[in-house]
């Protein structure tokens, strides 16, 4: 075979990987690391968004905080999801947070695309998170395991 062929083959073998990869990441959401009971972050994400001017509305069990785009159609998808979880699940709020107008924000909490979604418990505390658009029994899943 040629050089040439080994290239294109490597580079086709590398683009598989790569969408097997997020084709199994996309919209999971994975627990905080240090999450675990009696470890809250410091400082909490709420007060991460307080500081930029941000008005958080927490829940009372939880609250599904996305990160959005203007031109992010998996946002809108996403954007509906949570809406249908909200109206299911008692004691949850969604905001919804243009990551393009807090970009102190967006780096603070390391949020590396769009749409991404944290959840935090009811003391503003992160406890998972997804990047992607999470199918709705992968976030009520999510929500069952905060306490």
């Amino acid at each position: 075979m040629t050089t040439g062929l080994w290239v294109v083959l490597a580079c086709l073998l590398l683009v598989v990987g790569f969408a097997v990869y997020r084709v199994r990441t996309d919209g999971r959401f994975h627990r905080r690391r240090g999450a675990e009971a009696g470890t809250p972050a410091a400082p909490t994400t709420a007060s991460v968004l307080t500081g930029a001017g941000i008005d958080v509305p927490l829940g009372d069990r939880a609250t599904l905080l996305q990160f959005s785009s203007a031109f992010c159609a998996p946002c809108r998808a996403t954007r509906r999801v949570l809406g249908e979880v909200v109206d299911l699940v008692p004691g949850v709020t969604h905001l919804e947070v243009d990551a393009e107008q807090h970009l102190e924000v967006v780096r603070a909490l390391h949020v590396l695309r769009t749409p991404t979604t944290l959840i935090l418990d009811p003391d503003g505390h992160e406890v998972s998170r997804a990047s992607g658009l999470p199918a709705r029994d992968q976030v009520l899943a999510a929500l069952a395991r905060v306490s």
